[in-house]
């Protein structure tokens, strides 16, 4: 495609395209690269000390794999590759532990891989070992872990490369990927004024193009099942952008009920580091929080995983952390205990509560991961509080609290 700039500004330009709603405004991707990045070495350290089980299902690749899915339309469907299929004996990294052992290898080599060579390399050696179903699949991994080298991969964004190159790329050959790459990487070098070294926002508009979400020039000589098609695909979108748009607006509720309920108990209080410029019901997040987030005493990536936990209580002048929040939509709840997680073991005291705040509906899936033998055994204090509790009870607490120990009037544990 010789001239790509026009296209490239109808992508940006359109409120309800990826490159907007997931790419440059989803501040849930931002925290998915940590979150992610940790969950693939939770992945390497079970395949290591012989726990990764004989199943996709309750393993630590299908956490991996559902914070990807997280993201929303691009990533719809990235875990059906790694579904395990007892018949096909695919993908054969569940029972073949040679396999297993491979591929956890590789996610060991790639993770800590300081170029990109070394990183093909790696997908040539994995390649190599023919191993049954394990194919590009992975490379949505790989941008996770390296997003300024590797572009995700899945058939819409095949299909919008080849409406786009006019080639004709198969899915499923990591041959014909690493093709793909080559020629994304040079395309987006010669716009990447108008992109991003970020891979994620040129892989965004093949994903548009080959969804159907987007149409290049006239659009009269679509056939009439082409026009039925494309607009079904429009108002799925749409519907997607409604739901994501509901769903940020109770998240910000949930946080501002945590950020008054703090500061009304005499606590210092701040949002997630990437929220802080957010508001609900136009009061502003920035006005009832801290300026700057006390320096913990820990290392800078810790501390930087910790900044990201959507609402933190400090005893007032100190950095001495009394309370922490997660809150939690249809986003994957074991994220949030992750996070919690980091800061207990890497300051906590033991005397800190920390909470999961979920709507009423996810009330057994919040039950299942504090159930994980991992959290169990942790001894972390994680509680969990109801949306609906939070939003009846929040003004009461705030006149009646005289500390944190008025949220275990509304919080359950297990």
């Amino acid at each position: 495609m010789n001239n790509l700039s026009p296209i490239i500004q109808q992508y940006k330009s359109d409120t309800e395209s990826v490159y907007t709603t997931w790419f440059t405004d989803n501040d849930q991707r931002l925290k998915a690269f940590r979150t992610i990045r940790r969950g693939v070495f939770q992945v390497i350290e079970d395949i290591k000390s012989n726990t990764f089980p004989n199943d996709f299902k309750g393993s630590s690749l299908e956490f991996v794999l559902s914070c990807i899915a997280e993201q929303k339309q691009i990533f719809v469907g990235v875990a059906h590759p790694f579904y395990w299929k007892p018949k096909l004996r695919i993908p054969d990294i569940y029972e073949n532990q040679t396999n297993k052992i491979a591929f956890g290898q590789f996610l060991e080599n790639a993770i800590n891989a300081k170029t990109e060579e070394q990183v093909l390399k790696e997908i040539v050696k994995l390649d190599e070992l023919k191993i049954k179903g394990l194919g590009p699949a992975v490379a949505s991994i790989l941008y996770f872990l390296h997003p300024t080298w590797f572009p995700p991969f899945n058939t819409a964004i095949l299909n919008g490369f080849n409406f786009l190159f006019k080639d004709k790329k198969k899915l499923g050959s990591w041959t014909e990927y690493l093709k793909i790459r080559e020629t994304l990487k040079e395309t987006n070098n010669k716009h990447k004024d108008e992109l991003s070294n970020d891979l994620g926002a040129i892989a965004g508009l093949c994903f548009e193009i080959g969804a159907q979400k987007m149409l290049l020039g006239n659009d009269e000589y679509l056939s009439e099942e082409e026009r039925i098609k494309f607009e079904k695909n429009i108002l799925k979108r749409q519907k997607e952008i409604q739901e994501e748009k509901l769903e940020e607006n109770l998240h910000n509720e949930m946080q501002y009920h945590l950020l008054k309920i703090g500061a009304s108990l005499g606590y210092d209080v701040t949002p997630a580091s990437n929220d802080k410029s957010k508001s609900f019901n136009n009061q502003n997040f920035s006005f009832i929080s801290l300026n700057k987030f006390p320096e913990l005493a820990t290392d800078k990536d810790t501390q930087n995983t910790i900044k990201l936990i959507d609402v933190v209580w400090f005893q007032k002048g100190t950095n001495k952390i009394v309370g922490a929040f997660e809150v939690e939509k249809s986003t994957s709840i074991y994220s949030g205990i992750l996070r919690l997680s980091d800061l207990h073991f890497s300051i906590g005291t033991g005397n800190e509560v920390f909470y999961i705040i979920i709507p009423d509906n996810r009330e057994k899936d919040v039950i299942q991961q504090l159930n994980r033998p991992v959290i169990k055994n942790s001894k972390i204090n994680i509680n969990y509080i109801l949306f609906s509790e939070l939003r009846a009870n929040c003004d009461a607490i705030c006149k009646f609290g005289t500390d944190q120990g008025i949220l275990e009037k509304i919080a359950k544990s297990i």
